[in-house]
């Protein structure tokens, strides 16, 4: 399920890339969602919506 808005996708962003380990100082809020997720959550919320075509179901 992809984030529901930019600064949410980005936050999640954020948390994965702490939870592989490639950041280090990030807030306290990126860390409590890091762990409180898993990485397939993360990359899913992290991830932009698909396009919505018009016409189609």
């Amino acid at each position: 399920m992809p984030a529901k808005s930019e600064k949410q996708r980005r936050l999640m962003g954020a948390a994965l890339a702490y939870k592989r380990g490639e950041t280090k100082n990030v807030s306290d809020e990126v860390k409590k969602v890091a762990d409180s997720m898993t990485e397939k959550e993360l990359e899913d919320f992290a991830s932009k919506p698909k396009a919505n075509k018009k016409g189609k179901k």
